[in-house]
Parts: C-alpha cells; structure tokens; sequence
C-alpha cells in the first residue's frame, strides 16, 4: 500500500458517513444565492452533497478547501460534471483558509475533521471572520468525551488488545509512547458549546446520534493515516494498518457483531 493510500477517501464514502453529512447540510439549511464554503473538502464528497442541495442554484459559489493536491485533484475530477453551481477549488490548510478568501461567506461546512485542529480557537475565531453577520457555521464530529455509547467499550478493548497482539506476533513490533494525537484530545460537547460562543456564535441546533458502523467503516477507517497513527504511533503504516484490520474482523466475529454504534456530535451556529 502506497503512502498516498492512507487518506479518508474511502471512509468518506460509507453511506452511513454519507448520511451524517447530508443530516448537518439539511441542519444548516443552505439555499440559493449563497457562499458555501467546505473545509477540509477532501476528495469532494461533502461538496457533492452540497452541490445536491443547490439543484438550479446557478447563482450560488461553493468554495471547496482543502491542504491536499491529490486529493482536491480527485474532487475536481468527480466534480467535473457538475452545473448547479459554481465550485472553486482552493488549496490551504484549515487553519489559513481566511487568508485565501476574497469575499465573506453565507455558510461554512466542516465535516468530521474539527477534532484533528490544535488551535480549535483559532479557527472558530477565522471562520466568524469568513462569514456574513448572520452567516451559518455548522460542523460534526464523531470524537468527543461521549462518542462511544455506553456497552460498546467491550468491542474497543478487545479490538485493540487483538491488533496489538497480531502487531507483536506477526511483526515483532509496539507502538512508540508519544504524545496523544489531537484526535485523541477529545472535547465534551460543553466545551465545543463554549468554543463556538466565545467567537461571536449563537447556536441553533445541537444533537447526538447514534450511529451504527458495519465492519466495512472500521476497515476503511482503518486504512486512514490520522487514525492509525493515533493508535499506533511510531508504526509503520502498511504493518498497523494490517493488525487493525485483522484486530477489528476477528472483534467482529468472536462478538458476534454486525455493527457498532458510535455517537456524532452536530451543531449548527449563527454568527452573531
């Protein structure tokens, strides 16, 4: 497995991720006319949802960003066809997307990917400068203090124990202590409440799901760079990758699984 293998490409597209991001743009309720701008756009699958929603809406812009080239290379290309609006592509890391804005925003959208920023005020505090007064700033994320529902801490410690074992047994190797990733920092929802407050935003909508992930989004997310780093750090990629998978589909089967939930935190908030 190449290195530029290890993206979020296929998690993106399980249809239960698929799901949870159309929930939020519905949340947010975009319309014609407006500014969008999708941060962390990735291969452009929260873009396309986007684009979904603004059928006949050729006076609207969406702005996809993104801090990868190969992967705002691929949004492109699975964006080629599209018509509804218009779709400018900017490369730039989250935490600098200000600075390559020309024009203010009605909306911003960013999707399972808050968790992974250091400087979380920071960004709050650039996305209240992107946006209109009144403008809309909505985001999920699936790591927070309350994501795993109560019973599914079983699945956790024996998936880990297992791809550790198998990373021992068949590679003779352990992760490297390091610091916890920034993934792995995680904040409660009141934290997150206080975050989008203290920068200027009233919030509108906030909700936890549940959310049922078959094996096949464990595999994939095994398969991502941040999440297995953040598990095994200091690892290789190919070789923790591999006991991840294998930890997770013996889980599976030793549990009896065909799924397991985990909790999605929503907010939608305005700027005041």
């Amino acid at each position: 497995m190449a290195p530029d293998e290890f993206t979020f490409a296929d998690f993106s597209k399980q249809p239960f991720h698929m799901a949870q991001n159309a929930r939020l743009i519905d949340m947010a309720q975009v319309g014609s006319g407006q500014r969008i701008v999708d941060l962390a756009c990735g291969t452009g699958t929260v873009t396309k949802l986007i684009l979904e929603r603004l059928r006949d809406a050729r006076d609207s812009v969406i702005i996809a960003i993104d801090h990868s080239a190969t992967a705002l290379k691929q949004a492109m290309e699975e964006l080629k066809d599209a018509h509804e609006a218009a779709v400018q592509f900017v490369q730039s890391r989250v935490e600098q997307a200000a600075e390559s804005l020309r024009e203010s925003a009605d909306t911003v959208f960013f999707c399972n990917a808050i968790h992974y920023v250091v400087d979380k005020d920071s960004l709050v505090s650039q996305i209240s400068r992107i946006l209109k007064p009144g403008g809309t700033f909505a985001f999920n994320t699936s790591f927070f203090e309350g994501c795993h529902p109560a019973g599914s801490e079983q699945f956790y410690r024996k998936w880990m124990f297992k791809a550790l074992r198998i990373l021992r047994r068949d590679y003779g190797l352990s992760p490297i202590k390091a610091e916890k990733t920034e993934a792995r920092k995680q904040l409660s929802p009141e934290q997150y409440h206080e975050l989008v407050e203290s920068n200027g935003f009233r919030i509108t909508r906030h909700e936890i799901q549940s959310v049922d992930v078959p094996l096949e989004g464990w595999l994939d997310i095994s398969s991502f760079e941040d999440w297995i780093s953040g598990i095994m750090p200091g690892v290789p990629l190919t070789k923790a990758s591999a006991s991840l998978k294998k930890g997770v589909t013996d889980t599976f089967q030793e549990l009896g699984l065909t799924s397991v939930p985990r909790n999605w935190l929503d907010v939608v908030a305005v700027r005041v």
